[in-house]
């Protein structure tokens, strides 16, 4: 800006020197010449002023931007709480191409590239005290179909209104990221090993999982920080052999008569190490009569929903590792899945893989270590070869007289590398193999890439 500024000046004077006044200035006429330049500084200092409001406003950057998460959530999505005042635009992006390893391939196996995602945050700080934060998602390219695939989807990930009175306490309202897991809050793609998320995170923990609500969070000292929500339970009528995925309702039009709750508790004993918990309690029943299959109406059981996750994280001179472990236990299984999916006869033969799970259980731990920090130091990139193990039984314990689908028990060894050329983009490759109780699932091989601004 700076720069700016003297190249102007020298403009000025340039033109100055060119004109008639440079021949023999009477006093008059260098008066009159010093207060055209001292009204020019003037100009020059306002539109320098004004310029540099507009590149604030627009949200660009004069230096590369260090972007910071705030009170858990993604870098990009904490760029609003970092403005002075006004409007704040950010948001990341992601695509994948996935290969099937041919001696690994499924039927309905297929070679696929997927625009996964492209998002938009976009926010606005009335007062240091009131602050609004937004993000919209496309997923899937294009809301049409096409003859390889259904159509993709445009969604609010969150829309909350936060009143930041002081660290210790706080309150927010809207929808609002569920605060469960390491991904559901924070889920930018360079700030996670793989080109896909968990599936921990995706199928025990629905990541993206948004649900309405309203709550208090805060920060206690340097070293504890929390959330505690009361928001929209989750619909029970979605569940299914796999997970609770189905459930979440997203702010859409959500059912609202069984509330929920939730809270969230991290502790960094030292800067190093995260040491942390969640649990969601609340029934998922919404008080539904449905018809079911047999053209029955039912009503639906209270079907009261535990879920809890307790997760560790070290990092440490370019070393990484995280581990987290969950389960969930649905009261009323048995009930649930009778009302949900009838046999034929109204009784008994219900197949395995439409059977909701009483308790399910999911863990994994990763460990990756940044290597240019001794190959290319002066490089600038950070390049992270990672490994990552996990274990999920969306049927671990079903109700009595249901037999499990042993497919829904598996493990998933992801080995790859994350590098970044700068720290707000990564490109990724990974080598996912799954490993089922009974059947068979088709080994990947995934290259990928994302960015966040």
């Amino acid at each position: 800006m700076y720069r700016t500024r003297l190249y102007l000046l020298a403009l000025i004077g340039s033109l100055l020197a060119a004109s008639p006044l440079a021949a023999a200035p009477t006093d008059v006429e260098k008066l009159a010449s010093d207060d055209r330049m001292a009204d020019l500084e003037r100009k020059v200092e306002l539109l320098t002023d004004e310029l540099a409001r507009t590149r604030q406003d627009m949200g660009v950057p004069e230096e590369p931007e260090q972007l910071e998460s705030v009170w858990g959530l993604g870098p990009a999505a904490s760029k609003v709480y970092g403005i002075g005042r006004g409007l704040s635009i950010g948001g990341y992006a992601e695509s994948l191409y996935t290969a099937v390893v041919h001696d690994k391939r499924q039927s309905g196996d297929k070679n696929r590239f997927d625009a996964l995602r492209a998002v938009l945050y976009t926010g606005y700080k009335f007062t240091d005290q009131i602050v609004f934060n937004a993000e919209i998602e496309f997923e899937h390219a294009t809301t049409s179909t096409t003859e390889s695939s259904g159509g993709g989807s445009v969604s609010v990930e969150f829309a909350a209104l936060d009143f930041l009175f002081r660290d210790e306490v706080n309150a927010r309202a809207g929808l609002l990221l569920v605060p469960m897991g390491f991904l559901n809050e924070m889920h930018e793609p360079p700030f996670y090993y793989g080109t896909n998320r968990p599936d921990v995170e995706r199928l025990i923990i629905p990541s993206t999982w948004r649900e309405g609500g309203a709550g208090l969070f805060g920060r206690i000292g340097d070293r504890v920080e929390y959330k505690v929500y009361a928001i929209t339970s989750m619909n029970g009528a979605g569940f299914d052999d796999s997970g609770l995925r189905g459930g979440r309702q997203n702010g859409n039009r959500a059912l609202a008569e069984d509330l929920a709750f939730v809270g969230r508790l991290d502790f960094e004993p030292i800067p190093e190490i995260l040491l942390g918990g969640s649990v969601f309690a609340g029934n998922t029943g919404q008080d539904q009569a449905l018809v079911n299959g047999a053209g029955i109406t039912v009503d639906l059981p209270d079907a009261r929903l535990l879920l809890w996750e307790a997760h560790g994280q070290l990092q440490t001179m370019g070393f990484h590792s995280r581990v987290l472990f969950t389960m969930a236990h649905v009261d009323d299984a048995r009930p649930l899945t009778l009302a949900l999916r009838p046999a034929p006869g109204g009784t008994g033969d219900i197949a395995a893989s439409e059977v909701i799970a009483d308790d399910m259980l999911g863990v994994y731990g990763e460990i990756g270590y940044e290597v240019m920090q001794w190959i290319l130091p002066e490089s600038g990139w950070t390049v992270e070869p990672f490994v990552r193990v996990e274990y999920l039984d969306t049927q671990h314990d079903v109700p009595r007289g249901f037999s499990a689908d042993k497919a829904n028990e598996f493990l998933v060894y992801t080995g790859g590398i994350s590098a970044k050329p700068i720290p707000n983009v990564v490109l990724k490759i990974d080598y996912r193999n799954r490993s089922a109780r009974e059947g068979t699932l088709g080994d990947e091989v995934n290259l990928g890439f994302g960015v966040v601004f």
